[in-house]
């Protein structure tokens, strides 16, 4: 039986943009108490990058393939980059309670009630000698939810002594919602972020992503093909919802007569409308917005967020957060609630019937291996 005090966990985590490795430390109890510990992103492999990177674009190879080499790879990355930070940061792994391996996503399709994130806890824990748990999303979607977005409970235990109402935005591959009102927690999917961008932008400029938002800025925004992207359901549909990364790309062809700098800041113009659009379903009006995620860097989204949504919208740094790894953490502080049988998401973050626990729990062996 684990103590009910405060314990010491580490999340893994690497987004949709798959840009690296994000792990940190917190010590927390799962409810209230979070102590930030250190942190850091490390990066793929470029040939593992690669291989993820078409198994991606192509979600539905994850439903038929078990990719079991690929996990083996990923869940090794993962590894040797939690031994790495450990070694750099001066950890002692035997002093880390519990790893929460959220892994890499790889397929999101929960209207067939299905997930996929690469990372095999059994295996980790064999090798770190520490305690894993894994399969974090499996039994909301087993159950019918969307089983994303999942930080929020997380958010709201950093938010709790903010001005409220207020939101947290996380701006990743695709975009998600966090709304905080004191017990009340809302959460869903808005639309396209970075994903759809970085995209375009290797295609057409080879580069990873629009650094700063430079190439948003020198375009004009078409207001035609903007109408025409933002002419979907999704956008009216209630809440909760969820995307996978590539829902919006057969859509974006809309901008491909464009100038290549104006499609890219049409692009943009489309994951801030989409992000507007998510005030009708708030029950009230936030009076701030705290952006995570890599898309906070993007001066194109944060100053046209700023205009379309009239209030302040701020980088998480300027609450004392931490905007590159808060998901690393969000999955230590959720492993810590997994293993306390404590819920993970909510009927309404992630349409679940009812509270829902979840994670695999993996004990460590009494001696790691190499």
């Amino acid at each position: 039986m684990i103590q009910t005090g405060p314990i010491t966990a580490l999340g893994a985590i690497s987004g949709t943009s798959m840009d690296g490795i994000d792990l940190a430390v917190i010590e927390t109890d799962g409810r209230d108490h979070v102590v930030l510990g250190a942190g850091e992103t490390r990066f793929y492999p470029s040939d593992l990058r690669e291989k993820l990177g078409a198994i991606i674009a192509d979600p539905s190879i994850a439903e038929r393939d078990p990719l079991t080499a690929l996990e083996s790879a990923v869940t090794d990355a993962f590894t040797s980059a939690i031994r790495d930070f450990a070694q750099g940061a001066g950890i002692d792994l035997s002093r880390i309670d519990v790893i929460g391996l959220h892994g890499q996503t790889v397929c999101h399709r929960p209207e067939r009630r299905f997930t996929r994130q690469l990372g095999d806890g059994g295996r980790m824990a064999e090798m770190l000698g520490v305690p894993v748990i894994d399969g974090f999303r499996l039994a909301d979607v087993a159950s019918g939810g969307h089983g994303a977005p999942f930080a929020p409970l997380y958010h709201a235990a950093l938010a709790r002594d903010l001005a409220q109402p207020v939101v947290v935005l996380n701006l990743g591959g695709v975009g998600n919602v966090t709304y905080i009102d004191g017990d009340t927690v809302i959460a869903f999917d808005t639309g396209p972020a970075s994903a759809i961008i970085d995209d375009y932008v290797s295609t057409h400029f080879g580069l990873p992503f629009d650094d700063g938002g430079r190439i948003a800025a020198k375009g004009r925004v078409n207001q035609a093909v903007l109408a025409q992207l933002m002419d979907n359901p999704f956008f009216t549909e209630r809440p909760p919802k969820s995307l996978d990364r590539q829902d919006f790309h057969d859509r974006a062809t809309a901008v491909d007569g464009l100038d290549k700098s104006d499609a890219v800041a049409t692009l943009a113009a489309f994951t801030i409308a989409a992000t507007a659009a998510a005030l009708e379903h708030m029950p009230a009006k936030p009076g701030r917005w705290l952006v995570t995620g890599g898309g906070r860097h993007n001066q194109a989204f944060m100053a046209g967020l700023h205009d379309a949504l009239g209030v302040p919208v701020d980088p998480v740094e300027t609450a004392g957060w931490r905007g590159d790894l808060i998901e690393a953490e969000a999955f230590a502080y959720l492993a810590v609630r997994s293993l306390r049988d404590l819920p993970l998401s909510l009927p309404a973050t992630t349409g679940v019937p009812d509270p829902m626990p979840g994670g695999r729990l993996w004990p460590a062996p009494e001696h790691a291996v190499d």
